[in-house]
């Protein structure tokens, strides 16, 4: 299952899988499958709107997904593929 690292502006690391509700979610938002949209059509926003994604259903209060407040509590957020090899 692959993970999504995101580094807050404070230096402070999170990783979090990517579980299939996350998934759906994401499609639902996306309007395409997850495996597509991130090997061939990512966007900023895209990933920005995953790591909100995360971040709420992990409980943490956050504001809206584009809103400055959101994005600038981040410094880098990344995709990991668990297996290196699939």
């Amino acid at each position: 299952m692959a993970q999504l690292k995101i580094t807050m502006a404070d230096g402070e690391v999170k990783t979090f899988p990517i579980t299939p509700t996350i998934e759906v979610a994401f499609e639902k938002y996306a309007k395409g499958g997850f495996s597509k949209v991130f090997r061939t059509e990512e966007r900023a926003t895209d990933i920005y709107w995953l790591a909100w994604q995360v971040l709420e259903s992990s409980g943490e209060a956050v504001h809206p997904p584009e809103s400055e407040k959101f994005l600038d509590t981040l410094k880098s957020v990344e995709v990991i593929d668990d297996d290196p090899n699939g």
